[in-house]
């Protein structure tokens, strides 16, 4: 989350009254996060999302990421609701940006990370993706392996501003990840989050509490989430990593949904992915993140670390799991 257009209080209360939901009593831009400008919305009739979609979003993509939430949540999935207003829409616009208000789901998300955070994280990221077995819609994955050679090419001899050599080393990683990723159809695919870094997950007396931020969700591998999740929850502030959580994140998710030897063979090849995929928008975002945007940029060189550690796995037992 983050803010990068400005609203006016005449052009907030225009857009608020179509939903009927009282009048607006406060609206306070929140900074975390990189895609899209929101806000925090409370009304008489309590706390919104108020989430203005920026350049990066494809508004075509809207239908997916907003009748998704509605879906799951009807499934029993703890996820935001998006509101309709008296028309029946749940899209708007506003400042000349696609808009629409979500519930307020409560709770925190973890800073200091415990292995009981990944069971809990593990056991609704499966729920998750079976609950998504029926919904009608579908988005292919716009930032999987195809994807990472073009984002590479885009901050072209920038990228060793970061770390001298940096464009060679990712460039032959990308290489083997090209070369060996797996064929669409070769493992267990569906609905999958793909952004389920810890302030996505909300906990409340240390039971989780909700999953936000759906707008990179897709159809791809499930155990390619399964692989981010595991760069973003496994690892301890000094990249090193942390097998019991591993263990814990993995071991709840199969307890409701089992995955195949492939797909446990797969994870050390996903997990080197996944730490490329973000490695690779954070390096654009570096390079490429306004001066005077409200929003915190994070630094690629983390995920260098990670997918490292990755290269050097020979067997997925080095995730906690034979």
């Amino acid at each position: 989350m983050a803010v990068y257009t400005e609203v006016s209080d005449e052009e907030l209360m225009a857009f608020v009254s179509g939903y009927g939901i009282g009048e607006v009593l406060s609206c306070k831009g929140i900074a975390e996060g990189v895609e899209n400008s929101n806000y925090l919305l409370t009304t008489e009739q309590g706390a919104f999302i108020l989430t203005l979609y920026e350049k990066r979003v494809d508004p075509g993509d809207l239908p997916f990421f907003l009748g998704l939430m509605a879906h799951l949540a009807a499934k029993g999935i703890p996820c935001p609701t998006p509101l309709t207003d008296g028309q029946g829409r749940s899209l708007n616009t506003l400042c000349g940006r696609p808009a629409a208000i979500i519930s307020f789901l409560d709770g925190m998300w973890p800073r200091r990370i415990v292995p009981d955070h990944c069971a809990g994280l593990g056991a609704a990221m499966a729920q998750l993706h079976l609950a998504g077995a029926d919904f009608a819609l579908s988005r292919p994955n716009a930032l999987s392996v195809m994807s990472w050679r073009p984002l590479l090419n885009a901050a072209g001899e920038r990228a060793d501003e970061v770390m001298p050599g940096l464009t060679a080393l990712l460039s032959s990683e990308l290489d083997e990840l090209e070369a060996r990723w797996p064929a669409g159809g070769a493992l267990p695919s569906g609905v999958i989050h793909a952004d389920l870094f810890p302030d996505n997950v909300f906990f409340r007396a240390g039971k989780l509490s909700g999953l936000i931020d759906f707008y990179f969700a897709c159809n791809d591998i499930f155990a390619y989430d399964l692989a981010i999740c595991l760069n973003a929850w496994c690892f301890e502030p000094d990249n090193s990593f942390n097998v019991t959580k591993a263990r814990r994140m993995l071991t709840a998710y199969r307890k409701v949904r089992e995955f195949s030897d492939d797909e446990l063979a797969a994870l050390p090849l996903l997990a080197r992915g996944s730490a490329m995929r973000f490695l690779l928008t954070r390096l654009y975002d570096w390079l490429n993140t306004p001066s005077d945007a409200m929003v915190t940029r994070k630094d690629p060189l983390e995920y260098l670390e990670k997918l490292r550690f990755h290269q050097g796995i020979k067997s997925p037992a080095s995730y906690g799991l034979e």
